[in-house]
């Protein structure tokens, strides 16, 4: 009695027990309750058919062993059994099914959204843009490279921190187009039960719509490189008329940013300017491929220190940086520097690690390589 007692303590207590980091969580969205209802449905069936199974079972194994004298029954087969046994699971399965249905359906129903933004991945990074309102922008991990590499205390949030999060609002719904420029990554955030994977050449499709205002994590959820873990997701969800203003500002600083490229490219940088931001740009963007002493990885990433394309062909060293080189790990940054960055990393490149070159490369530079002049 004791033994049965606590049997079911602990069904009546597995909801409750079941709201660690090793389950699901119920998330903040209608959907990702459903979700989490069904997950939490269906584990207490499969737990009650467990235990009546093994519990008939282990009772047989008991009570009818042999050294009770126990002896086997003969019989070749009984239709009424076999009915039985095939008629019950398909009763249990079906009613599974049908909920998981209706939630799957509703997942995927992204008809009648109030604002679309495109999710792209790259290595290893997401790149934000909101459809019709000319706001975009890149999404790196946040998380000091002293962290990672134990030289500082390891943050609250370690490496799920990230330069530029997400905003969304909270009260519309709201639809992802989810696509890659490289390899197959996976946008997941287990808050609104999303998780689609980025695959290149094809636009995948999610939606949600967030009920409460606050900070909500993910990551990408497939292995896409050798910093896979360096991609996290972060969305600040705001109420309708917070997001408003958010994204005004968003837009006029974009448009100013725009401006100043324009302004920029009458100017002419000196080389300690260049060098200076190059070095900041280059640890930030390259020095993870191409190594902090510009020696690559043997096999994976071409060294640039003596590099024979970088030290006698500079249209073809500013054409890979702006344009990238198909069939490698080398991606455009075209869209993820702005002018002058990328005319300070191409000339720190130039000049570092003994290249010296001497050619310091303008912002006018950059604008005649985009025009393939």
């Amino acid at each position: 009695m004791k033994s049965i007692l606590l049997l079911f303590s602990l069904l009546i207590t597995l909801p409750l027990r079941a709201q660690t980091r090793l389950n699901m969580t119920p998330g903040v969205t209608d959907i990702s309750q459903k979700v989490y209802g069904l997950h939490m449905t269906i584990l207490l069936i499969c737990v009650v058919i467990g235990v009546i199974v093994f519990g008939i079972m282990f009772w047989a194994i008991i009570h009818h062993r042999k050294a009770k004298g126990a002896k086997a029954a003969q019989f070749h087969e009984s239709t009424k059994v076999e009915i039985i046994w095939t008629l019950i699971p398909f009763v249990i399965l079906i009613s599974m099914a049908i909920p998981a249905t209706h939630t799957l359906i509703a997942m995927e129903d992204a008809s009648q959204s109030d604002l679309t933004v495109q999710v792209t991945a790259s290595q290893w990074k997401w790149h934000y843009s909101y459809f019709e309102k000319d706001v975009g922008f890149y999404s790196r991990i946040g998380t000091l490279p002293e962290q990672i590499k134990g030289q500082v205390a390891k943050g609250e949030n370690y490496l799920l921190e990230v330069d530029w999060p997400l905003v969304l609002p909270t009260d519309r719904k709201i639809r992802f187009l989810i696509t890659s420029d490289d390899v197959i990554h996976s946008w997941w955030v287990p808050a609104f039960a999303i998780k689609k994977d980025a695959v290149p050449g094809f636009i995948n499709e999610a939606w949600t719509r967030i009920n409460e205002p606050g900070i909500y994590r993910g990551q990408c959820a497939e292995l896409c490189g050798k910093d896979h873990g360096f991609m996290p997701i972060v969305v600040e969800a705001k109420t309708g008329a917070e997001f408003d203003t958010w994204l005004a500002n968003a837009q006029a600083k974009q448009a100013q940013t725009q401006a100043a490229e324009q302004e920029l490219l009458a100017a002419q940088l000196t080389e300690a300017e260049l060098m200076t931001l190059g070095e900041q740009v280059y640890q930030r963007t390259c020095a993870a491929c191409h190594q902090a002493n510009g020696e690559g990885i043997a096999g994976a990433f071409p060294a640039l220190k003596g590099s024979e394309l970088i030290l006698n062909d500079k249209a073809a060293h500013l054409h890979i940086v702006l344009f990238g080189k198909a069939g490698t790990a080398m991606q455009s940054f075209d869209k993820q520097l702005s002018t002058k960055e990328l005319a300070a990393v191409i000339t720190y490149e130039r000049n570092a690690w003994g290249n010296n070159t001497k050619d310091l490369v303008q912002p006018s530079d950059i604008e005649q390589a985009r025009a393939g002049k």
